[in-house]
């Protein structure tokens, strides 16, 4: 089994409501790693192109930088918590990987040593 992953950032500011009370609205920088994996290389030698890759992701997540999850139509009557951060971007991504690729999860670090894994 061969495996890519891609990473990127995005600045934005969320409050997730825990136990029916809402935290005060703060900042994170989000790290993204998407995990692609697949059974056989093209005849490049490639199991996908990482700029590719790199270019879809980020369009997927341009609605999100400097964002307010909290007010942002994506997250609409969704808590935004890193966990629906990452179901709203593996889903998003994962149509757009073709076969034999494809997305095995979504990893989103709200902060350092926290991370919420989504996977397919």
């Amino acid at each position: 089994m061969f495996s890519v992953q891609v990473s990127t950032y995005f600045d934005a500011v969320h409050a997730v409501t825990v136990c029916g009370v809402e935290e005060t609205p703060h900042n994170h920088t989000w790290g993204v790693e998407v995990l692609i994996v697949g059974e056989t290389l093209d005849k490049d030698g490639l199991l996908i192109d990482f700029v590719s890759v790199e270019k879809c992701l980020n369009t997927i997540i341009e609605p999100l930088r400097g964002a307010d999850l909290n007010i942002i139509d994506i997250f609409s009557g969704k808590n935004p918590s890193a966990e629906n951060v990452a179901f709203y971007i593996c889903n998003e991504i994962k149509d757009k990987i073709k076969p034999p690729a494809r997305v095995q999860s979504v990893t989103i670090t709200e902060a350092p040593n926290c991370q919420a894994i989504y996977t397919l």
